[in-house]
C-alpha cells in the first residue's frame, strides 16, 4: 500500500470550505483516481483549539506506481482545477511508499 497525505496548513484569513471539500472534491477525486488504483480516502480535521492546519486527507492506493497512474491520468486536471473552488491555501503534499 501507498499513500498521499495533503495537508492544508491554517493561515489567518485564508478560506477553506470544509463542506465542498467533503461533499464535492473528495467524491471528484475519487471518481477519477479510483479506477487507477486508489483505494479509499480519510479525511481528518482539527481538534477543537488552535491547530496546524485546517484539513488534511490519506489518499490510500494500492502501489506507488498506482499514485503514478492516478497524477498521470486525465482527471488529474479536474481535480487540481476543482481546488480553487474550496480553498486558497496551497497544500503540502506528502507521498509513502
Amino acid at each position: 500500500m501507498a499513500s498521499l497525505v495533503v495537508s492544508y496548513p491554517a493561515k489567518e484569513g485564508a478560506k477553506f470550505d470544509a463542506d465542498y471539500y467533503r461533499d464535492t472534491h473528495i467524491p471528484l477525486v475519487e471518481k477519477h483516481w479510483g479506477s487507477h488504483g486508489m483505494t479509499g480516502a480519510d479525511v481528518y480535521w482539527p481538534a477543537d483549539g488552535e491547530q496546524p492546519n485546517v484539513a488534511m486527507v490519506v489518499l490510500n492506493f494500492s502501489s506507488s506506481d498506482a499514485i503514478d497512474a492516478a497524477l498521470g491520468s486525465a482527471g488529474t486536471a479536474e481535480v487540481m482545477g476543482d481546488v480553487p473552488k474550496f480553498t486558497d491555501i496551497q497544500p503540502t503534499i506528502y507521498r509513502t511508499a
